[in-house]
């Protein structure tokens, strides 16, 4: 079977890593981790969680269940169920009781990412991978950031780029962290709006309107720039 290591790849020279043997398996033999959110996170995180499941689809064929949770999802959150072992936790801090509570109970370090902007960090806890968002994109990049470990390009669909089907996903890259941004605001400009863009949107979606932004936000979130509150 084909087998992928997930490296940790240093993106920016702000990033920090430090190399852990703990090793996540997301998918293998037809199964695949869940994906577990708080039902309160920000509605925006708990969208890119449900691309990160359609995005293991991409890759192994097979797509991860997103479990929301509450308060009184079978009367315990999921870390505290004694038998739960191989889930994809992600959530906000101060957003999110699964990530919350991984805090208070100090099974994760979150100081260089509490309270700053657009920060993350990716660690195995407890036999769980977990992504942990400063904010509230802080998170959404996090998730965005497996999934282009896994393979899938922000670019899948605005630009085509295939993704390389494997068999078996694993995060292998230790406790990573990422700091603020150096430069705050970041997006991209949309050049010769008529008639290319125009054109292109009227053919496809009927006209310049929320379908077709759709998958313009996505991008700029998968590349970590910013989009309006509506949509995250």
């Amino acid at each position: 079977m084909r087998r992928i290591l997930i490296t940790m790849l240093i993106a920016c020279s702000f990033s920090e890593g430090w190399a852990q043997t703990n090793s996540f398996c997301i998918a293998k033999n037809g199964k695949t981790a869940s994906v577990i959110v708080d039902v309160d996170d920000w509605k925006g995180v708990i969208r890119a969680a449900r691309n990160l499941s359609d995005d293991v689809r991409k890759v192994t064929g097979v797509s991860s269940q997103v479990d929301l949770q509450s308060p009184n999802s079978a009367g315990l959150l999921p870390h505290e169920r004694q038998n739960l072992k191989g889930s994809i936790l992600v959530g906000t801090i101060g957003k999110s009781r699964i990530i919350d509570d991984l805090i208070k109970q100090k099974k994760m370090d979150v100081q260089k990412v509490r309270g700053q902007w657009e920060s993350y960090l990716i660690d195995v806890v407890d036999g769980n991978l977990v992504i942990a968002g400063s904010d509230k994109r802080g998170t959404i990049y996090g998730i965005y950031d497996l999934s282009e470990r896994i393979g899938v390009s922000p670019w899948y669909w605005m630009a085509d780029v295939p993704v390389k089907h494997q068999d078996e996903l694993y995060y292998d890259a230790g406790r990573f962290v990422q700091p603020s941004p150096k430069v705050k605001y970041r997006g991209i400009f949309i050049n010769d709006e008529w008639p290319s863009f125009g054109t292109w949107c009227t053919n496809r979606f009927g006209g310049v309107n929320a379908r077709a932004y759709e998958h313009i936000f996505e991008l700029l979130l998968r590349l970590k720039g910013h989009v309006g509150n509506s949509f995250q």
